[in-house]
């Protein structure tokens, strides 16, 4: 850990400081934070930040829509459990360049006769007024690349909600309903209120994943300009710019954006593993 975690984001950040722009640069010197002034002021750094900003409050909200959908429609014991429970888990089996590759066919922005994958079917379903130009439009590029990411980790999130819910004793709803409380009230007074541990987690999650997010979108459109987020940029600058000190500024600025989102979550949790002792 201390080698090659700690050790590893110090010398990034030392390189961040620095003029450094590939190995063969010799007159290397310390410049401060100009490397990340230098980046506000980059078009393509903001462009790449709003990007990801797009993408992970469409993820996140979607992830967890769909997942406490699936977890409410499987809490109560239906018939096949295990199935549908396998079925929504699958998608997480799959690597995210290889649905990278599968979701780049689905969202094929050809229409009509052309139209191929989402469009073809949504064709064929007489809703042809529905095709989209997906990814590669730059009005809505973000909101298309969430889909395949909200499609691989809601299962996910269904399992966190559903293993909350399992966790709430039935004793709780029996005694509600004695006191005449309906479904609704049920759910809305006592097993959500109880459920705000694994939402505070599941946000943690998600937005850890998102913040980072690069093969799935590399896999989708590589490195095109309208779904280009940080890690993708921080990899263009680094390997196509040869621009190592400004590539280790913007790996330092995604390590403070992740670290800002898990840091209070890890003192909750400490805080709250101290008060149950």
């Amino acid at each position: 850990m201390a080698v090659f975690v700690y050790g590893m984001i110090g010398y990034t950040l030392r390189e961040s400081l620095m003029n450094r722009t590939n190995s063969y640069t010799e007159d290397v010197s310390y410049v401060g934070f100009a490397n990340y002034v230098e980046l506000w002021q980059d078009p393509e750094f903001t462009h790449a930040l709003s990007n990801l900003l797009k993408f992970t409050a469409v993820f996140m909200i979607g992830c967890l829509l769909s997942g406490l959908i699936m977890s409410l429609l499987l809490e109560k014991g239906i018939k096949g459990e295990g199935f549908f429970r396998s079925t929504y888990l699958y998608p997480m089996a799959i690597s995210f360049i290889a649905m990278g590759t599968s979701w780049r066919w689905l969202m094929d922005s050809a229409r009509d006769a052309d139209a191929t994958g989402l469009n073809y079917l949504l064709q064929q379903v007489g809703l042809g007024a529905l095709q989209s130009d997906w990814y590669t439009s730059e009005a809505g590029s973000m909101y298309a690349m969430s889909l395949p990411a909200i499609w691989q980790m809601a299962g996910y999130v269904m399992a966190l909600f559903l293993a909350g819910f399992r966790g709430i004793p039935d004793d709780l709803r029996e005694a509600a309903r004695v006191d005449g409380a309906s479904e609704f009230k049920i759910y809305r007074h006592i097993l959500f209120p109880q459920l705000s541990p694994t939402f505070l987690t599941v946000l943690i999650i998600l937005g850890h994943i998102s913040m980072k997010v690069f093969d799935l979108i590399f896999g989708i459109a590589t490195k095109s300009y309208v779904t280009k987020v940080l890690a993708i940029y921080m990899w263009q600058v680094i390997f196509d710019f040869q621009n190592y000190a400004k590539g280790a500024a913007i790996a330092i600025l995604i390590l403070l954006m992740i670290a800002v989102a898990v840091i209070p979550y890890l003192i909750y949790v400490n805080k709250t593993e101290e008060a149950n002792k």
